[in-house]
Order: structure tokens, then C-alpha cells, then sequence
């Protein structure tokens, strides 16, 4: 008898490099490292805002898709933290004053793409991708980007899920969400395909990020 690896697994190991890749772009590097300034934490929080408006708008498209449905969740949603996070660090008037770098465009093209199309499964792959790093990763950014800025509590809003006790209980189901998800293989290669994608467009952002920050200089 042959053992089938979860969905989940599978995902997770398929997708580990280009996790990692990501996570050690430049830009992010430095900002992790305390290289970075309190400017480029506010470009990419603005970023941010770009992309999760986009994908929260397509949440609510998804919304009654029996595949996507299940990972939908009001406990999730980052875009009032976002606008919070960019009131307190920019000012009243920061939706004038941020624009998307050409990846953050790219970025959102592709999930209204999908939200247009209506494919539950590459829905489900920008859900993953950005929600479970934002419940890994992304808590201990946010203490540290708050510890590095003298932020406090304010301006990582982002980061933090008052609705969410217990993250690793919580990832723990939306894996096993994943694993009931009704997709076969190749159905289940193009949410991977699509999972990847969303890593490169983390990782070019950080890169465009980069740029503007030297072309600034």
C-alpha cells in the first residue's frame, strides 16, 4: 500500500525554497537585520495595503464558492489594520501619497484576474501564501519592526489577529482545509504552480522596493 501525501505537505515542501528565497530578499533582509530605515518599513506596509485590497476584494467574490469558502474568514481581513497602520504612520492624506511599485501592480492584475475568472483554487493559493505567512513569519516581524521604529502598538496593526487565539491551532485547520479541498492532481499542480507564483511576486517586490530606494538616494 502506498502512502499519499496530504495536499498540505505536499504544498509546503514543493513551495520551501521559494519561501525561504523570499523571505531572504535584500530589501526584507536589511529590514530584518536593522539595516533597513522607518521609510522602508512605511513603503512596504504601503505595498501591503495595494495587494491585500485587491485579494480581500476578491474574498468576497469567493465568497459563496464552495472550494474557496471554507478558508474565508472576517478573523483573517488586514485591510482596516493596513489603513490604521498607514494613517499613524504617514498621516490623514497616505492614500494620496502611496503609489504601487510595477510588481505590487503586477501583483494585483493577477488576483483580479483570478477574481474575475473565478478560480477558487488560484484564490486559494494567494490566500495561503499571503494569511498563513502573515500567522508564521509575520508575528515576529511585527515585534521587531515594533521594537526597531519605536512603533509600540501602533503602526504594526498588520501584524497582529485579536480574533485568532491560537495561530498554530488555526493553521493547523486551514491545513486540513487544504487537504479536504475536492481538487485531483492536475487541478492540485496548478494551485502549487500558483503558490509559486505568489512567492516570486513577493520576492520581485522586495526587489522593486530596492530600487526605489536607491533611485531615491
Amino acid at each position: 500500500m502506498t502512502d499519499i501525501t496530504p495536499f498540505s505537505t505536499a504544498l509546503r515542501e514543493r513551495s520551501r525554497a521559494a519561501h525561504s528565497g523570499s523571505e531572504h530578499a535584500g530589501f526584507m533582509a536589511d529590514l530584518m537585520r536593522g539595516k533597513g530605515t522607518r521609510e522602508d518599513y512605511v513603503a512596504l506596509v504601503a505595498q501591503h495595503w495595494f495587494i491585500y485590497e485587491a485579494l480581500e476584494s476578491a474574498a468576497s467574490t469567493f465568497a459563496g464558492d464552495p472550494v474557496a469558502a471554507p478558508f474565508i474568514t472576517s478573523r483573517l481581513t488586514r485591510l482596516p489594520a493596513l489603513e490604521a497602520d498607514l494613517e499613524y504612520l504617514i498621516g490623514a492624506d497616505w492614500r494620496a501619497r502611496i503609489t504601487p511599485v510595477p510588481t505590487t501592480e503586477r501583483y494585483v492584475d493577477r488576483i483580479r484576474e483570478i477574481q474575475a475568472t473565478g478560480w477558487a483554487g488560484g484564490f486559494v493559493a494567494h490566500h495561503y501564501t499571503r494569511y498563513l505567512g502573515d500567522l508564521s513569519g509575520g508575528q515576529f516581524i511585527g515585534k521587531l519592526m515594533s521594537r526597531q521604529f519605536e512603533l509600540g502598538t501602533n503602526g504594526i496593526g498588520f501584524y497582529v489577529f485579536d480574533e485568532i487565539a491560537d495561530p498554530a491551532a488555526f493553521k493547523d485547520v486551514y491545513r486540513e482545509q487544504l487537504d479536504a479541498a475536492p481538487w485531483d492532481a492536475a487541478e492540485a499542480e496548478r494551485v502549487i504552480d500558483e503558490v509559486l507564483y505568489a512567492y516570486q511576486l513577493n520576492t520581485d517586490l522586495f526587489v522593486d522596493l530596492a530600487a526605489a530606494k536607491s533611485a531615491a538616494a
